[in-house]
């Protein structure tokens, strides 16, 4: 069953890069309702929690570092047709095909430093949500 809601992230690369004000603006200029918010950082072993699906990949441990290498902001939004809205305003994963416009487009610096996470799937969106806010934040 699809919700209203979904999950993101932003990267260490663009908090550091001074980013997270306008990427902010950009998701509630595009209608969304920012329902949890907050800055943390993870080490790496959060980092391979959060990651764990992608623990066989050759990636994995990189990412876990790269994860862990800075603050991060964590946030639920909420929006009719939330999951493909986002997917749509953060562009692909690679910054070199985001169509202009988008987050990645505008802020990601590489396919591994590529500014936001977006959940893929409602299921995603619950489980990875949860994994930063309780239910009382939510």
């Amino acid at each position: 069953m699809a919700t209203n809601r979904t999950f993101t992230m932003i990267k260490p690369d663009a908090f550091g890069a001074g980013n997270s004000g306008a990427i902010l603006k950009m998701i509630e200029e595009a209608g969304f309702k920012i329902i949890a918010l907050k800055k943390t950082q993870l080490n790496e072993e959060l980092a391979g929690e959060f990651y764990k699906v992608h623990e066989e990949r050759p990636f994995y441990s990189a990412l876990c570092k790269y994860m862990s290498s800075g603050p991060i902001i964590a946030a639920i939004l909420e929006k009719d047709n939330a999951i493909a809205d986002f997917r749509k305003l953060i562009g692909a994963t690679n910054p070199d095909d985001a169509e202009e416009g988008t987050i990645r487009k505008l802020y990601a610096t590489s396919i591994e430093a590529n500014a936001v996470h977006g959940s893929d799937s409602d299921e995603n969106a619950e489980i990875e949500g949860s994994f930063f806010f309780n239910a009382f934040e939510k």
